[in-house]
């Protein structure tokens, strides 16, 4: 018979995302919320796309959160010649054995940093399409789970610059946020050279949770208590996504699955066992906008999908 799972109190789990936080805050300056949206797609099994312009701590902070962690970590820097193979694996002959043995690539671990995944191909960047929806690999005829936790961040430079690929709308939809670290105030720019000048502050980062107490943290996620018409309202902000006339193709119903864990992620953040409205509110932009392909006349007029997203917020009745 299998061990019962040890499971957390809301007190506990808030205790965890604090430990969390106060590692990466001693690498990462200055992106409390940036910090808060992240752990809320980790600890609920989600996957990130950190978009942003180089040098804004996006790889420091993945860095961070897997060595914080303890997991296992991988880094794939995404090119134009970054091949399938170079990511899943192949089976390559062995001429000892004279039979085929299978060479697992970097995508079987517990974190996976893809680098600037906009660099690489439509084809390439694909690859990653089975491992982040269903915890699974298929290699040479044979399919792999994943160990868990299993997390993907990729990083993104804007699509405007120099030898980039759009993402295609189906890995868009498999990540459960879009973030933007930004540049940080004059004050914690002065902190973050001061602190690296000699040596890395993330070189002192150690393992402060478990992978044991993320995946405890990941089933009280899932018991966090959310009313029917709180689940009614996510459906709706969805829903009205899809029906929007300046936007061609709205979010999935991927997205209101997603919406719903994260906001119940960041009830056991603030310590409670029940979910707010205005922490669905507060995710909605993260969750929604990158899901969006708004249409040409919308974004020629300047509509963002980000915009968008705003609008339907004020228009969608909150439920009392």
């Amino acid at each position: 018979m299998n061990a019962p799972q040890a499971t957390l109190s809301a007190d506990n789990a808030s205790a965890i995302y604090s430990t969390l936080t106060g590692a990466i805050s001693k690498v990462i300056t200055g992106q409390s919320q940036v910090t808060r949206h992240l752990l809320s797609a980790f600890l609920t099994g989600g996957h990130v796309l950190l978009e942003d312009y180089p040098g804004t701590g996006k790889t420091t902070l993945a860095k961070t959160l897997a060595r914080a962690v303890g997991a296992d970590f991988q880094r794939v820097q995404f090119t134009p010649d970054l091949l399938p193979t170079d990511i899943l694996g192949a089976s390559i002959y062995n001429q000892r054995s004279q039979e085929f043995v299978i060479h697992k690539g970097p995508i079987f671990t517990n974190f996976l940093l893809a680098d600037e995944i906009n660099r690489a191909s439509p084809r390439t960047q694909s690859a990653l399409l089975e491992a982040m929806g269903e915890a699974q690999v298929s290699l040479e005829g044979e399919q792999f789970t994943l160990e868990q936790p299993y997390f993907v961040i990729a990083t993104q430079n804007p699509l405007e610059f120099h030898g980039t690929y759009p993402l295609p709308e189906a890995q868009m939809d498999r990540f459960a946020l879009r973030l933007s670290l930004g540049y940080v105030s004059a004050e914690d720019e002065v902190a973050i050279i001061t602190s690296n000048n000699q040596s890395s502050p993330l070189e002192d980062t150690e393992a402060v949770i478990s992978v044991t107490e993320v995946l405890a943290f990941q089933r009280a996620a899932a018991a966090v208590s959310i009313s029917e018409e709180l689940k009614r309202y996510i459906v709706a902000l969805v829903a009205a996504t899809r029906d929007a006339e300046q936007i061609e193709l709205g979010a999935s119903p991927r997205a209101s699955l997603t919406l719903l864990k994260c906001a119940q992620a960041l009830a056991l953040f603030d310590g409670l066992d029940f979910v707010t409205p205005d922490m669905i509110q507060e995710l909605a932009p993260l969750v929604l906008a990158h899901r969006l392909a708004v249409r040409a006349e919308a974004r020629f007029s300047g509509i963002s999908a980000l915009t968008l997203v705003a609008q339907i917020l004020d228009t969608v009745e909150v439920p009392r």
